[in-house]
Protein backbone atom coordinates (compact mmCIF):
# COMPACT_ATOMS: atom_id res chain seq x y z
CA UNK A 1 0.00 0.00 0.00
CA UNK A 2 1.31 3.50 -0.96
CA UNK A 3 -0.06 6.37 0.72
CA UNK A 4 0.34 9.76 -0.22
CA UNK A 5 0.21 12.39 2.31
CA UNK A 6 -0.79 16.44 1.15
CA UNK A 7 1.15 18.71 3.69
CA UNK A 8 -0.50 21.62 1.53
CA UNK A 9 -2.30 23.82 4.52
CA UNK A 10 -0.49 23.06 7.05
CA UNK A 11 1.07 26.50 7.11
CA UNK A 12 5.04 25.39 7.02
CA UNK A 13 4.54 23.83 10.14
CA UNK A 14 3.71 26.69 12.16
CA UNK A 15 -0.19 26.10 12.84
CA UNK A 16 -1.53 23.41 14.78
CA UNK A 17 -2.39 21.64 11.88
CA UNK A 18 1.65 22.08 10.93
CA UNK A 19 2.05 20.66 14.51
CA UNK A 20 -0.22 17.61 14.02
CA UNK A 21 0.84 16.89 10.77
CA UNK A 22 4.71 16.31 12.39
CA UNK A 23 3.55 14.56 15.14
CA UNK A 24 1.78 12.11 13.24
CA UNK A 25 4.48 11.64 10.82
CA UNK A 26 7.10 10.89 13.22
CA UNK A 27 5.05 7.48 14.15
CA UNK A 28 3.80 6.86 10.58
CA UNK A 29 7.14 4.61 9.81
CA UNK A 30 7.26 2.54 6.12
CA UNK A 31 6.97 -1.06 6.45
CA UNK A 32 6.88 -4.52 4.34
CA UNK A 33 2.79 -3.40 4.50
CA UNK A 34 2.76 0.55 3.37
CA UNK A 35 5.08 3.30 2.19
CA UNK A 36 4.21 6.80 2.27
CA UNK A 37 5.14 9.42 0.93
CA UNK A 38 4.75 13.40 1.31
CA UNK A 39 4.12 15.85 -0.98
CA UNK A 40 3.89 19.50 -0.78
CA UNK A 41 6.01 22.81 -1.99
CA UNK A 42 9.65 22.12 -2.27
CA UNK A 43 10.10 24.87 1.00
CA UNK A 44 8.61 22.05 3.37
CA UNK A 45 10.78 19.41 1.93
CA UNK A 46 12.44 19.13 5.55
CA UNK A 47 9.52 20.64 7.66
CA UNK A 48 7.77 17.14 8.35
CA UNK A 49 8.98 14.32 10.03
CA UNK A 50 12.75 14.57 9.60
CA UNK A 51 13.58 12.11 12.02
CA UNK A 52 12.00 9.12 10.12
CA UNK A 53 12.68 7.62 6.07
CA UNK A 54 9.72 9.09 4.58
CA UNK A 55 10.23 10.30 0.96
CA UNK A 56 9.25 13.43 0.12
CA UNK A 57 7.37 14.58 -3.50
CA UNK A 58 7.83 18.60 -4.29
CA UNK A 59 5.22 20.59 -6.67
CA UNK A 60 6.48 23.59 -7.93
CA UNK A 61 4.02 26.56 -6.72
CA UNK A 62 3.10 30.11 -5.57
CA UNK A 63 3.59 30.05 -1.84
CA UNK A 64 -0.33 31.56 -1.59
CA UNK A 65 -3.64 29.83 -0.23
CA UNK A 66 -5.32 30.66 -4.19
CA UNK A 67 -2.71 28.77 -5.49
CA UNK A 68 -2.59 25.57 -3.89
CA UNK A 69 -6.78 25.41 -3.82
CA UNK A 70 -6.86 25.55 -7.44
CA UNK A 71 -4.00 22.81 -7.60
CA UNK A 72 -6.44 20.32 -5.64
CA UNK A 73 -9.14 21.67 -7.75
CA UNK A 74 -7.23 20.74 -11.23
CA UNK A 75 -4.15 18.58 -10.56
CA UNK A 76 -4.27 16.93 -7.51
CA UNK A 77 -6.13 13.24 -8.94
CA UNK A 78 -3.60 13.57 -11.70
CA UNK A 79 -0.66 13.81 -9.40
CA UNK A 80 -2.23 11.13 -7.48
CA UNK A 81 -2.68 8.33 -10.21
CA UNK A 82 0.99 9.57 -11.52
CA UNK A 83 2.39 8.94 -8.34
CA UNK A 84 0.61 5.79 -7.79
CA UNK A 85 -0.89 6.21 -4.82
CA UNK A 86 -3.36 3.40 -3.21
CA UNK A 87 -4.69 6.40 -0.83
CA UNK A 88 -4.37 9.88 0.20
CA UNK A 89 -4.17 11.45 3.36
CA UNK A 90 -5.23 15.17 3.64
CA UNK A 91 -4.14 16.80 7.19
CA UNK A 92 -5.84 19.59 6.56
CA UNK A 93 -9.49 18.59 5.21
CA UNK A 94 -11.32 21.87 6.03
CA UNK A 95 -9.06 24.13 3.81
CA UNK A 96 -7.48 22.43 1.48
CA UNK A 97 -9.06 19.13 -0.57
CA UNK A 98 -9.84 18.16 -4.30
CA UNK A 99 -13.43 18.72 -6.03
CA UNK A 100 -13.33 14.51 -5.91
CA UNK A 101 -11.40 12.45 -5.70
CA UNK A 102 -10.03 9.99 -8.59
CA UNK A 103 -7.88 7.97 -5.58
CA UNK A 104 -9.65 7.23 -2.36
CA UNK A 105 -9.33 9.94 -0.30
CA UNK A 106 -9.13 10.22 3.35
CA UNK A 107 -9.60 13.71 5.37
CA UNK A 108 -8.35 14.52 8.37
CA UNK A 109 -10.60 17.25 10.51
CA UNK A 110 -8.96 19.24 13.44
CA UNK A 111 -11.26 22.14 13.48
CA UNK A 112 -15.35 22.68 13.81
CA UNK A 113 -16.11 23.24 10.02
CA UNK A 114 -19.25 25.02 10.87
CA UNK A 115 -17.20 28.22 12.57
CA UNK A 116 -14.68 28.40 10.34
CA UNK A 117 -17.58 28.98 7.39
CA UNK A 118 -19.64 30.98 9.48
CA UNK A 119 -16.02 33.39 10.23
CA UNK A 120 -14.82 33.47 6.93
CA UNK A 121 -18.28 33.56 5.14
CA UNK A 122 -16.63 32.15 2.02
CA UNK A 123 -19.73 30.88 0.47
CA UNK A 124 -17.78 29.21 -2.66
CA UNK A 125 -14.89 27.55 -0.50
CA UNK A 126 -17.92 26.35 2.33
CA UNK A 127 -20.00 24.23 -1.05
CA UNK A 128 -16.37 23.50 -2.05
CA UNK A 129 -15.74 21.77 1.55
CA UNK A 130 -18.86 19.93 1.82
CA UNK A 131 -18.93 18.57 -1.08
CA UNK A 132 -15.68 17.34 -1.08
CA UNK A 133 -15.85 15.94 2.88
CA UNK A 134 -19.17 14.15 1.04
CA UNK A 135 -17.07 12.61 -1.61
CA UNK A 136 -13.75 11.73 0.46
CA UNK A 137 -13.76 7.69 1.38
CA UNK A 138 -13.74 8.23 4.90
CA UNK A 139 -13.29 11.05 7.07
CA UNK A 140 -11.19 11.37 10.47
CA UNK A 141 -12.55 13.38 13.30
CA UNK A 142 -10.34 14.24 16.26
CA UNK A 143 -13.19 14.57 18.34
CA UNK A 144 -16.56 13.71 19.42
CA UNK A 145 -17.55 17.13 18.98
CA UNK A 146 -16.11 17.38 15.22
CA UNK A 147 -18.11 14.58 14.22
CA UNK A 148 -21.50 15.89 15.66
CA UNK A 149 -20.22 19.28 14.16
CA UNK A 150 -19.58 17.39 10.75
CA UNK A 151 -23.16 15.48 10.94
CA UNK A 152 -24.86 18.62 11.81
CA UNK A 153 -22.98 19.87 8.30
CA UNK A 154 -24.78 17.03 6.33
CA UNK A 155 -22.04 13.82 6.55
CA UNK A 156 -23.18 10.44 7.24
CA UNK A 157 -22.16 9.03 10.53
CA UNK A 158 -21.19 5.76 9.16
CA UNK A 159 -18.03 7.83 7.37
CA UNK A 160 -16.72 9.60 10.23
CA UNK A 161 -14.16 7.93 12.35
CA UNK A 162 -12.73 9.77 15.46
CA UNK A 163 -9.41 8.83 16.37
CA UNK A 164 -8.32 11.94 19.25
CA UNK A 165 -4.49 13.09 18.42
CA UNK A 166 -1.69 12.23 20.55
CA UNK A 167 1.00 13.74 23.21
CA UNK A 168 4.15 13.43 22.30
CA UNK A 169 5.78 12.00 25.91
CA UNK A 170 8.80 12.15 25.29
CA UNK A 171 8.55 16.08 24.71
CA UNK A 172 5.81 16.71 27.24
CA UNK A 173 6.92 15.66 30.83
CA UNK A 174 7.13 17.00 33.89
CA UNK A 175 10.88 18.63 34.47
CA UNK A 176 12.95 21.05 36.52
CA UNK A 177 13.58 24.58 35.70
CA UNK A 178 17.14 25.85 36.28
CA UNK A 179 15.98 29.26 37.42
CA UNK A 180 13.10 29.36 40.25
CA UNK A 181 12.75 33.31 39.00
CA UNK A 182 13.22 33.05 34.90
CA UNK A 183 12.75 30.68 31.84
CA UNK A 184 15.01 31.38 29.38
CA UNK A 185 14.41 30.30 25.84
CA UNK A 186 16.26 31.67 23.12
CA UNK A 187 15.34 34.45 21.94
CA UNK A 188 12.77 35.02 25.52
CA UNK A 189 13.72 35.64 29.17
CA UNK A 190 10.39 35.53 30.85
CA UNK A 191 10.05 36.41 34.23
CA UNK A 192 8.49 34.22 36.91
CA UNK A 193 5.22 33.62 37.89
CA UNK A 194 3.38 33.84 35.01
CA UNK A 195 0.10 32.20 33.19
CA UNK A 196 0.21 30.74 29.58
CA UNK A 197 -2.24 31.09 26.55
CA UNK A 198 -0.62 29.23 23.75
CA UNK A 199 -2.76 30.09 20.68
CA UNK A 200 -2.84 31.84 17.62
CA UNK A 201 -4.11 35.49 17.41
CA UNK A 202 -6.59 34.56 14.62
CA UNK A 203 -9.82 35.17 15.72
CA UNK A 204 -12.39 36.81 18.25
CA UNK A 205 -13.84 32.95 19.41
CA UNK A 206 -10.07 32.52 20.82
CA UNK A 207 -11.27 34.79 23.22
CA UNK A 208 -7.90 36.62 24.11
CA UNK A 209 -9.36 40.00 24.88
CA UNK A 210 -11.79 38.84 27.54
CA UNK A 211 -9.01 37.03 28.61
CA UNK A 212 -6.92 39.70 28.63
CA UNK A 213 -9.69 41.93 30.75
CA UNK A 214 -9.66 38.63 32.99
CA UNK A 215 -6.35 38.96 33.68
CA UNK A 216 -6.11 42.62 33.77
CA UNK A 217 -8.89 42.15 36.53
CA UNK A 218 -6.85 39.45 38.48
CA UNK A 219 -4.18 41.82 39.02
CA UNK A 220 -6.21 44.30 40.23
CA UNK A 221 -8.04 41.84 43.08
CA UNK A 222 -4.75 40.42 44.26
CA UNK A 223 -1.58 42.51 43.45
CA UNK A 224 0.34 39.48 42.85
CA UNK A 225 3.43 39.46 40.53
CA UNK A 226 2.02 37.02 37.57
CA UNK A 227 2.35 38.21 34.35
CA UNK A 228 0.22 36.60 31.50
CA UNK A 229 2.49 35.07 28.53
CA UNK A 230 0.53 34.98 24.99
CA UNK A 231 2.21 32.21 22.70
CA UNK A 232 1.46 32.42 19.06
CA UNK A 233 1.81 33.47 15.70
CA UNK A 234 0.39 36.84 14.71
CA UNK A 235 -2.77 36.43 13.13
CA UNK A 236 -6.55 38.22 11.66
CA UNK A 237 -7.34 39.29 14.96
CA UNK A 238 -3.99 40.35 15.91
CA UNK A 239 -4.52 44.16 15.43
CA UNK A 240 -7.60 43.80 18.24
CA UNK A 241 -5.48 42.12 20.90
CA UNK A 242 -3.04 44.45 20.42
CA UNK A 243 -5.54 47.37 20.92
CA UNK A 244 -6.68 45.39 24.00
CA UNK A 245 -3.01 45.25 25.27
CA UNK A 246 -2.28 48.73 24.99
CA UNK A 247 -5.78 49.91 26.76
CA UNK A 248 -4.92 47.55 29.58
CA UNK A 249 -3.79 48.63 32.74
CA UNK A 250 -1.56 45.54 33.23
CA UNK A 251 -0.10 45.63 29.61
CA UNK A 252 3.38 45.96 31.21
CA UNK A 253 2.84 42.25 32.77
CA UNK A 254 1.49 41.00 29.34
CA UNK A 255 4.04 39.18 26.97
CA UNK A 256 3.27 38.06 23.49
CA UNK A 257 5.82 35.92 21.89
CA UNK A 258 4.79 35.90 18.08
CA UNK A 259 5.59 32.55 16.55
CA UNK A 260 6.86 29.63 19.50
CA UNK A 261 8.94 26.61 18.50
CA UNK A 262 6.72 23.82 19.35
CA UNK A 263 9.50 22.04 20.96
CA UNK A 264 10.31 24.93 23.68
CA UNK A 265 6.86 24.48 24.97
CA UNK A 266 7.65 21.75 27.18
CA UNK A 267 9.38 24.50 29.25
CA UNK A 268 7.78 27.10 28.87
CA UNK A 269 4.47 25.00 30.53
CA UNK A 270 7.07 23.77 33.11
CA UNK A 271 7.93 27.79 33.82
CA UNK A 272 4.03 28.60 34.30
CA UNK A 273 1.76 28.90 37.39
CA UNK A 274 -1.00 27.22 34.81
CA UNK A 275 -2.30 26.72 31.44
CA UNK A 276 -5.58 29.32 30.76
CA UNK A 277 -7.10 28.44 27.31
CA UNK A 278 -10.60 30.01 26.70
CA UNK A 279 -10.96 29.37 23.22
CA UNK A 280 -14.50 28.38 22.46
CA UNK A 281 -13.93 26.97 18.96
CA UNK A 282 -11.75 24.20 19.38
CA UNK A 283 -12.40 21.18 17.77
CA UNK A 284 -9.48 19.88 19.54
CA UNK A 285 -7.49 22.10 22.26
CA UNK A 286 -4.00 19.76 22.26
CA UNK A 287 -2.14 22.36 24.61
CA UNK A 288 -4.61 21.94 27.17
CA UNK A 289 -3.24 18.03 27.19
CA UNK A 290 0.42 18.89 26.41
CA UNK A 291 0.40 21.43 29.64
CA UNK A 292 -1.15 18.71 31.37
CA UNK A 293 1.31 16.22 30.50
CA UNK A 294 4.07 18.55 31.72
CA UNK A 295 2.43 18.70 35.11
CA UNK A 296 0.80 21.98 34.89
CA UNK A 297 -2.48 22.74 36.21
CA UNK A 298 -5.20 23.69 33.40
CA UNK A 299 -8.03 26.67 33.40
CA UNK A 300 -10.32 26.42 30.35
CA UNK A 301 -13.33 27.10 28.59
CA UNK A 302 -16.35 24.58 28.76
CA UNK A 303 -17.54 24.90 25.26
CA UNK A 304 -16.69 23.28 22.36
CA UNK A 305 -14.22 20.30 22.41
CA UNK A 306 -12.49 21.12 25.73
CA UNK A 307 -14.58 18.96 28.30
CA UNK A 308 -14.02 16.22 25.81
CA UNK A 309 -10.36 16.36 25.81
CA UNK A 310 -10.13 17.75 29.24
CA UNK A 311 -11.95 15.32 30.96
CA UNK A 312 -12.73 15.82 34.59
CA UNK A 313 -8.64 17.60 35.30
CA UNK A 314 -9.27 21.02 34.13
CA UNK A 315 -11.14 24.26 35.65
CA UNK A 316 -13.77 25.31 33.55
CA UNK A 317 -15.06 28.68 33.35
CA UNK A 318 -17.37 30.37 31.05
CA UNK A 319 -15.32 32.45 28.45
CA UNK A 320 -17.76 35.49 28.24
CA UNK A 321 -18.11 35.94 31.65
CA UNK A 322 -14.97 37.82 32.88
CA UNK A 323 -15.79 37.46 36.76
CA UNK A 324 -15.73 34.07 36.20
CA UNK A 325 -12.48 34.11 34.51
CA UNK A 326 -10.62 35.95 37.20
CA UNK A 327 -11.56 34.07 39.99
CA UNK A 328 -9.95 30.93 37.50
CA UNK A 329 -7.18 32.75 37.71
CA UNK A 330 -7.17 33.36 41.26
CA UNK A 331 -7.46 29.64 42.16
CA UNK A 332 -4.45 28.38 39.78
CA UNK A 333 -1.99 30.93 41.54
CA UNK A 334 -3.37 30.84 45.49
CA UNK A 335 -5.75 27.35 45.71
CA UNK A 336 -2.44 24.69 46.53
CA UNK A 337 -4.75 22.14 47.20
CA UNK A 338 -6.56 22.40 43.83
CA UNK A 339 -3.49 22.97 41.57
CA UNK A 340 -1.93 19.47 43.63
CA UNK A 341 -4.98 18.02 42.19
CA UNK A 342 -5.15 19.69 38.86
CA UNK A 343 -1.72 18.37 38.60
CA UNK A 344 -2.07 14.81 39.12
CA UNK A 345 -5.20 13.94 37.45
CA UNK A 346 -3.82 15.49 34.43
CA UNK A 347 -0.35 13.85 34.44
CA UNK A 348 -2.70 10.66 34.68
CA UNK A 349 -5.51 11.20 32.12
CA UNK A 350 -2.80 12.72 29.76
CA UNK A 351 -1.34 9.24 29.66
CA UNK A 352 -4.09 8.30 27.45
CA UNK A 353 -2.97 9.71 24.72
CA UNK A 354 -0.47 9.10 22.64
CA UNK A 355 1.17 9.99 18.42
CA UNK A 356 2.09 6.17 18.51
CA UNK A 357 -1.52 5.20 18.80
CA UNK A 358 -3.33 8.28 16.39
CA UNK A 359 -0.69 6.63 13.66
CA UNK A 360 -1.47 3.11 14.45
CA UNK A 361 -5.23 3.71 14.41
CA UNK A 362 -5.06 6.15 11.29
CA UNK A 363 -2.80 3.06 9.68
CA UNK A 364 -5.66 0.60 10.22
CA UNK A 365 -8.08 3.08 8.57
CA UNK A 366 -6.13 3.15 5.46
CA UNK A 367 -5.89 -0.26 5.11
CA UNK A 368 -9.27 -0.96 5.80
CA UNK A 369 -9.81 1.34 2.33
CA UNK A 370 -7.41 -0.34 -0.14
CA UNK A 371 -8.37 -4.15 1.10
CA UNK A 372 -11.89 -3.52 -0.11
Amino acid sequence: MKVGIDTFGCDHGRSGLGSYLNSLVQFLQNDDTVQYELFGAEIDRYTYGNENDVAYKSISLPDSQTAERMWHLFSANHFAKKQKYDVVLYPAAAHMLPFFFGVPGVAIVNDLVSNLFSSKKDTKHEIHVKHSLNKAEKIIAASHCIKRDLERLGIKSDRIVVVHNGVDHSLFYPRELISPNLVDIKPFAIQRPYFIYASRLSSPSKKHVELIKAFTLFKERTHLPHRLVLAGSEGAYSEEIHKAIFSSRSASDIFVTGFFPHESFPELYSGSDGCVFPSVSEGVGLPVLEAMATGVPVACSKSSALPEIAGEHALFFDSDNIEQMAAALTALATDKSLKEKLVSGGLEWSQRFSWEKTAQLIKEVLQGIVSK
